[in-house]
């Protein structure tokens, strides 16, 4: 059996050891491009696209460029804040 070309939503979560929603927010923030297949808008992502969504985030990584999660950033803000 060929190698499947498009991975849902589910499998994307399993493979990136992350929960369905969180999957389902890269797409949303357009970080992880998919597409919509059927009429129940059914999400797929190309394998392709998801290796290379993987080796962007290792190159963020090693390039310091992580961005912080913004509720973390604005969660330290006050507390950097009232230690100057």
């Amino acid at each position: 059996m060929p190698t499947p070309r498009f991975l849902t939503l589910d499998d994307v979560a399993e493979i990136l050891n992350v929960s369905w929603s969180q999957a389902y927010a890269l797409v949303r923030r357009k970080e992880l491009i998919a597409i919509q297949i059927g009429g129940r808008g059914q999400w797929r992502v190309e394998v392709d696209e998801l290796e290379r969504f993987i080796q962007q985030k290792y190159a963020e990584a090693r390039a310091g460029s992580v961005p912080e999660e913004p509720a973390a950033a604005t969660a330290d803000a006050p507390a950097a804040e009232q230690r100057a």
